[in-house]
């Protein structure tokens, strides 16, 4: 495929980020290489549906490029869901997702379709920078975990290398990964702000490569976008929160997919990355350099709160647990419930993969 058409999908769900709302939109329309449509799917909010529609209403022609269309979620609360309904409304050739506070860079785009050239490649995702409200990273934060705030995360390869699975908030899919595989889990991942539960692309990764042994799926780090922490993500409670989420949701997606591919790279992160940070750490603890031994003391925090997470997921899933079910998405219709997968949220630490370059 050269040149292929891209609609850019924007999940919103709340009037609080109405301004991290608009600068994301904009950052689409400004791209280097225009993207096909904007649509914003907007999680049940009434409110937030009729003001959005209200300020893109000139925009919203449904055919001009670079439209921007406002839709209501048309499945369940939650993130999934609203993907779901951005796919099936969507009429580009690629679908790429773009976190309600985010904005991109201007070649962000341009670096995903390049990634397309391949027909092999189903799946292009870049890197994700944190913009800390405080105006600069919390000493004891470790970059290890840059995931808990949703960007990259130090560990993952460098350049455009293969991956297991892309981090769904800056990512996008050729429209036949969907075809093949089905679209994203409900009952998994986040529901507004809700218990930060995640891996519902790790879970949609595994299982396209499932269905389709011989894709490709890449990250590309030169497709940079820029994500806002809010303060309240700077601190040890979420932190905290967010790894058992981890945990939680790791071992849902470990009794879907089998722990050999649910935990494949999570076990380099955890006995590569993870003790080479905290070296790191004491090492700066050693030569007094701010934060060296709290973010050692972070990492340790983190790995063990998770693994707790990752343990009592397990259990449930073991009790019968939850269920989440995958959608099949043809033309311009979600087609109901697939099979429901069984289990519940957990696991250790870490979302993506390791990668190899290409």
């Amino acid at each position: 495929m050269t040149d292929p058409g891209i609609s850019v999908v924007i999940c919103v769900y709340t009037e609080d980020r109405w301004e991290d709302i608009l600068a994301a939109v904009s950052s689409v329309r400004a791209q280097s290489y225009p993207a096909l449509e904007t649509l914003l799917v907007v999680d049940h909010n009434p409110v937030l549906l009729d003001r959005l529609a209200r300020e893109y209403k000139e925009y919203e022609k449904g055919t001009a490029a670079g439209d921007v269309r406002v839709l209501a979620n048309a499945g369940p609360r939650g993130l999934s869901a609203g993907r779901n309904t951005g796919i099936a409304a969507s009429r580009g050739e690629v679908i790429a997702f773009l976190d309600d506070d985010a904005v991109a860079e201007r070649d962000w785009l341009r670096r995903f379709a390049e990634g397309y050239a391949d027909p092999r490649v189903m799946a292009v995702g870049g890197r994700t920078e944190p913009v800390w409200a405080s105006g600069r990273r919390p000493a004891w934060f470790p970059e290890e975990f840059d995931w808990v705030v949703g960007c990259t995360y130090r560990g993952l390869p460098r350049g455009r290398v293969r991956v297991r699975n892309v981090l769904g908030g800056n990512a996008s899919f050729r429209r036949t990964a969907f075809t093949a595989a089905g679209g994203f889990a409900t009952g998994i991942g986040r529901d507004g702000d809700r218990r930060p539960l995640g891996c519902e692309e790790t879970e949609l990764c595994i299982r396209l490569t499932r269905a389709r042994p011989d894709a490709v799926l890449l990250i590309d780090d030169r497709a940079v976008i820029h994500h806002r922490v809010p303060e309240a993500r700077e601190h040890f409670a979420y932190f905290r929160t967010r790894a058992y989420a981890e945990g939680l949701s790791k071992a849902l997606v470990a009794k879907s997919v089998g722990t050999d591919k649910g935990l494949e790279s999570e076990r380099r992160y955890a006995t590569r990355v993870l003790p080479a940070g905290v070296a790191r750490g004491l090492r700066d603890a050693l030569l007094a350099r701010p934060g060296g031994a709290g973010r050692a003391g972070a990492i340790v925090a983190g790995v063990l709160t998770a693994a707790g997470g990752y343990a009592m997921g397990s259990m449930r899933a073991r009790r019968g647990g939850t269920t989440f079910s995958v959608v099949r998405i043809e033309g311009d219709a979600v087609n109901g419930p697939g099979t429901p997968a069984e289990g519940d949220a957990v696991r250790d630490p870490g979302p993506s993969s390791e990668g190899e370059l290409v």
